[in-house]
């Protein structure tokens, strides 16, 4: 998603295959700009990359999904292949094959079904650890590159909670903490700019540690100070506070 219909236009967030979208604005040329339906995000894309639905399609299929729980794998028809990641969306998937409003497509990754998730934190701990490494890219929200808000986002979605796309809206919802240490593994915390800005999110991991999106996906320590990167001997983020999204769980 870019921010004006041009592709030297800066990128402020992805699509994942699969998530749906309101067509705002089609243009003569090759540019849409749309709404995703998950998040509310408004931003311009390649309309050759949209699959349009009548609106009885998409009451057939905005239910019944399952989301793809892969770094990258393939999902195959007989005409085509399409790779998918990590917060992808498959429809009345059976375990086998997504039957797609475009086609049935073959796939054989791990799927994780939100509702049948008993402990949300530990499932979205485990699933942070896997983007370990993965490189920072401004608007990302995948494997192959993902900014801190984008991490945040995808791990919250694949246990079935949806926040907003940026760090500024994200720091809106949930139950503030009075200490950092008063945190829960799962737990987001945010961090501002001299002016008070919003402009950075991670993970708390429990026991002073986060793990964020800044040059890579990392663990850092973290205090009621802010982040503290040891090889660079200095705090890199200020805190602003902490809040819990997951209740009790």
């Amino acid at each position: 998603m870019r921010s004006q219909d041009s592709d030297r236009s800066e990128m402020t967030s992805q699509l994942l295959f699969g998530e749906m979208v309101e067509v705002l604005v089609k243009k003569h040329t090759n540019w849409a700009k749309v709404r995703c339906l998950f998040d509310n995000y408004i931003g311009w894309i390649d309309k050759r990359q949209i699959y349009y639905l009548s609106d009885k399609e998409m009451l057939k299929y905005q239910d019944n999904r399952s989301l793809v729980c892969e770094f990258a794998q393939g999902i195959s028809s007989d005409d085509e292949t399409h790779c998918v990641t990590y917060g992808s969306e498959l429809l009345n998937y059976d375990g086998i094959s997504s039957i797609m409003p475009f086609g049935k497509f073959l796939y054989n990754g791990q799927i994780i079904q939100s509702e049948r998730i008993v402990n949300p934190r530990e499932t979205l701990i485990k699933l942070a650890y896997k983007f370990l490494n993965v490189p920072y890219l401004w608007g990302g929200r995948s494997p192959f590159g993902v900014d801190c808000s984008g991490l945040t986002q995808i791990l919250y979605k694949m246990v079935g909670i949806a926040i907003p796309r940026d760090a500024a809206e994200q720091i809106h919802m949930g139950t503030a903490l009075s200490f950092v240490e008063d945190g829960l593994p799962g737990d987001l915390a945010f961090f501002e700019k001299k002016d008070g800005t919003i402009h950075h999110v991670g993970i708390l991991l429990g026991e002073n540690k986060i793990v964020h999106a800044s040059g890579l996906v990392k663990i850092d320590r973290v205090d009621h100070f802010g982040i503290f990167v040891q090889s660079e001997t200095q705090y890199t983020h200020k805190l602003r506070i902490c809040k819990n999204l997951l209740g009790d769980s």
